[in-house]
């Protein structure tokens, strides 16, 4: 096999274009004649690597390889084929192999022709990091969306604190090196590398014509006139009219024009895709996962590693359950996950009275699930969700007695809520905080009641005594005063919390120090703020980032325990 020939120059004279030459090496060459593509690539890289090396050897060595083809070389200059010739194809190859895979992922990068999304003023009240959330595609900026904003920017609502946090980063993006506002401002120069596209604004006035039975003088119908004359400017390119009203919506639809809602906001889109924190393990499962069981005892608790097709469907501190006629039960949660290995272990039975907590026992199975995680001190965050009836307060009131009162885990609970009327709202609240919080707190009373009662060999005295001690451990505290604050070593627990926002939520659990517990309760179907849908609640949001994480757990609770007046109500009405 003919050795390539040596380069004309010594490697450190060669100039940057002769190092550059291996990338630019046509691969159709390399797969014609593979002899052909080692000259290019050795001569310039590996003479340069093994001219040190090579420089030290003999000639005798380079000659018992190859002495024919050598011979002539040797003398002058390190050559390639002075390196034995396998080393100089492992180069070639690794040259030739690197240069279409960076021209494929260059290709893999593009994608179709970028939209244009024209933003209501609703959208910018309600995120003002929307501009940064449309990936690759521009946005425009009607002039009245301008005008809008300027008249929500007075006062200390959160409309008017986004409306000046918007004003704020349109600030930015105009004083950005280079900005030009005829040209667009491009949405990265402030550092949100995830945003590609333009911002533009309208800087000349548009020509529209709209239906005569919308006034002209109302801005959404300004606001769908410019998409409109937008749309026949740009033609074929896609614009798309994003609003969060949905009459807005609706007219654009009637004008032919896009239009879509704001979905960035949104958790879910359906709220029975929400994780539910417990999996029903197949009636097969010990057929497919037996056969590498390992099992060992550790104080109470019995673990079980498993291997096999469930795993990857399980996530850390999820719970799963077998229940098969004629087997033994298994209930169990996910410790931990390697590939396809995961360590269950066996959960403590609160169904039973030898193991309740403050006089309560468990119901069902759901209901021992959540229990497990209420009283697990490697826990630390924990959401309940379901219909009303469940047991969510009573359960996390219960055992946070017991963990404060007993165990002395935490030092007090803090019990706060969202304070959203269902019906009218019955103005001002004479007292201090916790006599204002008390019209809300009416589920919080019902529970104490009930857990107040649950000693009866205490006597009168004992009962007063032990509600007195319970009043004096638990905090009521409003939301309205929790920025700021941080909670040491306390069981927190917020109940309703679907009313709050994904906002309020972060708020409230970024508030939670050093051996501090946090509770969060609430029913999606029950939602009295306007604003929130069971796809963009604060709970939903929660519940969707914490799964997996491994101090947190969830359960939906699925079986009402109130009544049976209560269940068939919620049923059918």
């Amino acid at each position: 096999m003919p050795l390539p020939t040596a380069p004309s120059k010594r490697a450190d004279r060669l100039t940057a274009k002769d190092f550059e030459a291996p990338a630019r090496a046509k691969p159709r060459a390399a797969r014609k004649a593979p002899t052909e593509v080692i000259a290019e690539p050795v001569s310039a890289v590996a003479v340069k690597r093994s001219t040190e090396r090579e420089s030290k050897r003999s000639t005798q060595s380079a000659a018992l390889t190859h002495s024919p083809v050598m011979a002539p070389t040797a003398a002058n200059v390190p050559t390639p084929s002075s390196k034995p010739l396998p080393v100089a194809a492992h180069v070639a190859a690794a040259v030739t192999t690197t240069a279409p895979v960076t021209k494929r992922s260059k290709r893999a990068k593009t994608s179709g022709p970028k939209k244009l999304f024209v933003l209501d003023t609703n959208v910018l009240l309600h995120d003002p990091m929307c501009l940064f959330r449309f990936e690759e595609h521009d946005i425009y900026l009607p002039m009245i969306v301008l005008e809008e904003l300027d008249g929500h920017k007075k006062g200390m609502t959160e409309v008017a604190r986004n409306a000046r946090q918007t004003s704020r980063t349109l600030d930015t993006l105009a004083g950005a090196p280079g900005a030009d506002i005829t040209a667009g401002f491009l949405l990265d120069s402030t550092g949100h590398k995830d945003a590609n596209g333009k911002l533009m604004f309208q800087t000349q006035p548009l020509n529209y014509t709209l239906p005569t039975s919308l006034p002209q003088g109302k801005a959404d119908n300004q606001i769908l006139g410019v998409v409109e004359a937008l749309r026949q400017h740009y033609a074929p390119r896609e614009v798309v009219l994003v609003s969060k009203d949905i009459n807005m919506r609706v007219k654009a639809r009637a004008l032919g024009l896009a239009t879509d809602d704001y979905q960035n906001d949104k958790t879910l889109e359906d709220g029975d895709l929400l994780y539910s924190g417990s999996l029903a393990l197949p009636s097969d499962f010990w057929a497919t996962h037996g056969q590498s069981v390992e099992s060992w005892q550790q104080g109470p608790h019995t673990f079980y590693k498993v291997d096999g097709p469930s795993v990857p469907s399980m996530l850390i501190n999820q719970f799963v359950y077998f229940e098969s006629p004629g087997e033994p039960s298994l209930y169990a949660r996910v410790t931990e996950i390697r590939g396809t290995t995961a360590v269950l272990k066996t959960l403590k039975d609160f169904n039973h009275l030898k193991n309740a907590v403050w006089g309560v026992t468990t119901r069902n199975r759901e209901q021992n699930f959540a229990m497990n995680l209420l009283t697990d001190p490697e826990v630390d965050f924990v959401t309940l969700t379901g219909t009303a009836g469940t047991g969510k307060t009573l359960m996390a009131l219960a055992a946070g007695l017991t963990q404060v009162l007993d165990d002395r885990r935490y030092t007090e609970i803090i019990v706060t809520r969202a304070t959203v009327s269902v019906g009218e709202d019955i103005g001002f609240l004479p007292g201090t905080e916790e006599e204002k919080m008390g019209p809300w707190m009416g589920a919080l009373d019902d529970n104490l009641e009930v857990l107040g009662k649950t000693d009866t060999n205490a006597g009168e005295w004992g009962r007063a005594a032990t509600n007195e001690l319970i009043r004096s451990r638990v905090k009521i505290k409003s939301m309205n005063f929790m920025r700021g604050r941080t909670f040491l070593n306390k069981y927190v627990i917020i109940d309703e919390a679907q009313n709050l926002t994904p906002k309020q939520m972060k708020t409230l659990i970024t508030r939670a120090g050093p051996g501090t517990k946090i509770i969060c309760m609430g029913n999606l179907a029950q939602i009295d703020t306007p604003y929130l849908t069971e796809g963009s609640s604060g709970l939903t949001f929660a519940v969707d980032k914490f799964k997996g994480w491994p101090h947190g757990g969830h359960i939906t609770l699925a079986r009402g325990e109130r009544s049976r007046l209560a269940d068939f109500a919620s049923e059918v009405l």
